[in-house]
């Protein structure tokens, strides 16, 4: 919409091995140890509970299988996950209770080409009244987010109303779309972006390319962000695929390195987390540091999710889902791989209540080695 396309030109001022393969970048960087860098957030005011420094994770069960190339789901609340498919431009309902999956709709415009295509969804905060499905997608000439009307009283495959473009003009590219939408705890979208590969967009000042933006959900910037009429809530970003609330309405967000260091970062509006001058922990105080780091053959992580205390990020080239127990916005103990290698590369975790996620797998986007089943959506309880 103009008024967004406007909003643009106002960013603030002042990183994520992609997940793609072959280049520099990629999720095929280069191996090295993980370490623990210390945070830059402010010093906690008060003691507050932490979990144990160890956890554990035990897959209870396969919910569906035979997804294609699956990257979003947000589960509905009377029972249902919507699931979109990157490279077919659709979206599924999956019952959870059965596994059997129904075609809402595909979604119009999506021009799907390496790590671009039909990316994040999200459900209106007002869901329950207005029936709004949102999603982030890449197009022809931009990347750019839609709400549609869901009817599930339609026929299958129909079910999809036209879409309604909130914000658009994100910048595209073969890599680093970016593509995480969720509603905070605000009632407001959040939007991880990637820099699609021009390393310079992290910085500059009129790019919406490598940041975490707040928006109305009519696409406005939101009120209350660091720069008013701006829609950037933090900048100096590689590319963003998992962003995550804990109990006390505190940010935290994923980000791929290049080819050293994976990001786990607590979101401070206005800070800059410093692509491209610094991948991981840095020592120049102009940059937010992380929470902790990993080597891009570690991690390379796209979905994140709360629960029970912690951080549950899930590793695409690393193919293991790791937890991070947190204190505050700090690490209370090291973090611990679960899963390594058993259901190959992982993209998205997402909250299931209590002490269950949903994890969905990423092995039919054609950087994997499908398997028969893949891919899947799996019910896993953790603590």
């Amino acid at each position: 919409m103009p008024a967004v396309l406007a909003a643009a030109a106002l960013l603030l001022t002042a990183g994520c091995s992609s997940d793609g393969g072959g280049t520099a970048g990629s999720d095929e960087g280069a191996s090295a140890s993980r370490t623990t860098p210390q945070s830059s957030a402010p010093p906690r005011q008060a003691a507050e509970e932490t979990p144990p420094a160890k956890g554990s994770v035990q897959v209870v069960r396969t919910v569906a299988e035979g997804l294609d190339s699956p990257w979003g789901l947000a589960p509905l609340p009377g029972g249902g996950l919507l699931v979109s498919s990157r490279d077919d431009g659709t979206i599924v309902r999956v019952d959870e209770k059965t596994g059997k999956k129904t075609e809402l709709g595909e979604v119009p415009g999506v021009s799907a080409a390496g790590e671009g295509g039909l990316l994040g969804v999200a459900l209106s905060p007002d869901y329950a009244s207005d029936r709004m499905v949102y999603a982030y997608f890449t197009s022809a000439g931009d990347n750019r987010i839609v709400r549609m009307l869901y009817d599930e009283k339609k026929p299958a495959g129909e079910q999809l109303g036209a879409p309604d473009t909130v914000f658009r003009g994100i910048p595209k590219g073969f890599i680093h779309n970016g593509g995480r939408i969720e509603f905070g705890p605000d009632k407001m979208l959040y939007v991880g972006t990637g820099e699609s590969g021009d390393t310079g967009l992290s910085q500059d000042k009129d790019s919406v390319g490598g940041k975490i933006l707040r928006l109305t959900p009519e696409g406005e910037p939101a009120p209350g962000n660091p720069i008013p009429g701006s829609p950037v809530y933090s900048y100096g970003h590689r590319n963003v695929q998992g962003l995550a609330w804990d109990t006390k309405q505190r940010l935290f967000a994923s980000e791929f390195g290049q080819d050293t260091w994976d990001e786990l970062n607590a979101i401070k509006p206005g800070d800059n987390y410093g692509w491209p001058e610094a991948e991981g922990e840095s020592g120049d105080g102009d940059f937010h540091n992380p929470i902790d780091q990993w080597t891009t053959a570690e991690a390379s992580p796209s979905g994140i999710a709360y629960a029970e205390g912690s951080i549950w990020m899930a590793g695409l080239r690393g193919k293991r889902l790791w937890r991070v127990p947190l204190n505050g916005t700090e690490a209370s103990a090291d973090p611990q791989a679960f899963l390594e290698g058993e259901y190959g590369r992982l993209r998205t975790v997402v909250p299931a209540g209590g002490d269950r996620l949903w994890l969905v797998t990423s092995n039919t986007d054609g950087r994997g080695s499908p398997k028969d089943g893949d891919d899947r959506i799996l019910e896993v309880r953790v603590r």
